[in-house]
């Protein structure tokens, strides 16, 4: 009987069967390592909502109400974090074999180094006539001593010191006495410089208790005002959220102070219990530079000293310019200092 031909079917290694080889190789009909036409469109669509929507809290970060508990202040203060998640989105819609996902994860990718990738480069440059440094020393730093000894080690011309308790002054004055020959104590921050100071006064913070000095500094190259502050501590509290407005409020009142300042050159340091990012310092950040933003590399995160995840000591010029900023080394506080070189004159 004879029977029919049928040219897809072959059992000596015809074009059927090089066919059917070849879609197994690829991973089936759609396309190799299961990148199918029909599919990769239509999966991973929650993946790329997430991207969208972390894309839109990167833009709209200052628009997150801070009625409800300072949540934007409180996503301000770990915006840079946001980043962790775009390298998650990118594995999920590669595994997902998602195009639509893998599209989307650009958009978060881009927002994110546009308001951050400036940071991650080395901004340092040659000169600069004066070096400043700041460190909140921790109340209950078991060595003020030995943190002494570590501020003098980074051969800064003037030292702002925060978080001062009565009962360690005295340690602190003689330890730096003889790298730091003048120096000023206000309420609980204190000043100390090569160089001589005058106009010494404590800054109103609202507080009903001092966190916050004036001085003028005489460099070889000029004066400069300085301020050194602590402002009020903020905490994160379930059933309270985010608890900031005694810093804001102090935040404020700092501004104000720095805006009347009669000194051309003005230098703040000190411990503002928050970012650059955070809005609630804006009469502050507004009319002043950070040193790291202009002139270091990274982010310069400071709090906590053990894992710095936040930069919220800061060194802030105004008629200034720096040239260099940094982070020094762990001490016994549970902040790390952070110094500058800045250019007088």
């Amino acid at each position: 009987m004879t029977q029919a031909y049928h040219p897809d079917v072959s059992t000596d290694g015809g074009p059927g069967s090089r066919g059917t080889a070849d879609a197994s190789r690829r991973g089936g009909p759609g396309g190799r390592f299961g990148w199918r036409r029909e599919g990769m469109w239509r999966r991973g669509i929650v993946t790329a909502a997430c991207a969208v929507v972390l894309a839109l809290l990167l833009i709209l970060h200052s628009n997150v109400p801070n009625r409800i508990g300072n949540l934007g202040s409180l996503l301000e203060t770990f915006l840079p974090w946001l980043g962790l998640a775009i390298p998650v989105l990118l594995v999920i819609g590669l595994l997902r074999r998602s195009a639509i996902a893998l599209i989307a994860v650009l958009l978060p990718l881009t927002v994110w180094f546009n308001l951050f990738g400036g940071l991650i480069s080395d901004k340092s440059a040659a000169g600069g006539n004066l070096t400043v440094l700041t460190h909140n020393v921790n109340a209950e730093n078991p060595d003020p001593a030995a943190t002494a000894k570590d501020v003098i080690s980074g051969g800064a011309d003037v030292v702002a010191l925060e978080e001062l308790p009565d009962n360690q002054v005295s340690t602190y004055v003689a330890q730096l006495k003889s790298a730091y020959p003048y120096h000023a104590v206000k309420g609980t921050v204190g000043l100390w410089s090569k160089y001589p100071i005058s106009g010494v006064r404590a800054v109103d913070l609202r507080l009903g208790w001092t966190r916050a000095m004036r001085a003028a500094v005489a460099t070889p190259h000029g004066s400069v005002a300085v301020y050194v502050a602590h402002l009020p501590s903020v905490r994160v509290n379930f059933s309270l959220g985010f608890t900031a407005n005694g810093r804001d409020r102090s935040a404020d009142a700092l501004g104000l102070a720095i805006a009347q300042e009669k000194l051309p050159g003005v230098i703040l340091l000190g411990d503002l219990n928050g970012t650059m990012n955070d809005r609630a310092l804006a009469s502050i950040t507004s009319q002043m530079r950070s040193t790291q933003g202009v002139a270091g590399d990274g982010f310069g995160f400071s709090w906590p000293a053990n894992f710095p995840m936040a930069r919220i000591d800061q060194i802030m010029v105004k008629g200034i310019q720096p040239t260099k900023s940094w982070v020094l080394p762990a001490t016994g506080s549970d902040h790390r200092p952070v110094a500058a070189r800045v250019q007088i004159g």
